[in-house]
């Protein structure tokens, strides 16, 4: 499966963004969903992961009440809703795909496809 993101831009903190995951080639229902960040001279974090049917989702702490995922399969398409930007989020964010499990993955090496990344940028 192929993966393209995009919605990442510069926006002050407390904004909000929108990123887009659309997926093609393999069947997108087939496959959990992730989202994670990765900023300069950091490791690829977790951020927040959806199951194939979406009834299943788990954010990791830091952005808990503030990112929601979810996704359509009709449209092969993953979002991340991000609100109250803070400065710490600004990051290049990837979507990524992998098999279905019965607890959503959290580690980079479970999942299988990746997208480009998206450079999310946030302004004091």
């Amino acid at each position: 499966v192929q993966l393209q993101a995009s919605g990442g831009g510069l926006v002050q903190a407390g904004g909000s963004l929108r990123l887009s995951c659309a997926a093609s080639g393999r069947t997108f229902s087939s496959y959990d969903m992730g989202w994670f960040r990765q900023a300069p001279g950091k490791e690829r974090d977790f951020v927040a992961a959806i199951s194939w049917g979406g009834g299943r989702t788990y954010y990791a702490d830091s952005v808990k009440g503030r990112f929601t995922i979810s996704r359509d399969n009709a449209k092969n398409t993953v979002y991340l809703q991000i609100n109250s930007l803070k400065p710490e989020d600004t990051a290049v964010y990837y979507c990524a795909a992998g098999p279905r499990a019965t607890v959503l993955s959290v580690a980079p090496r479970l999942y299988d496809y990746w997208g480009q990344g998206t450079q999310v940028t946030v302004s004091s």
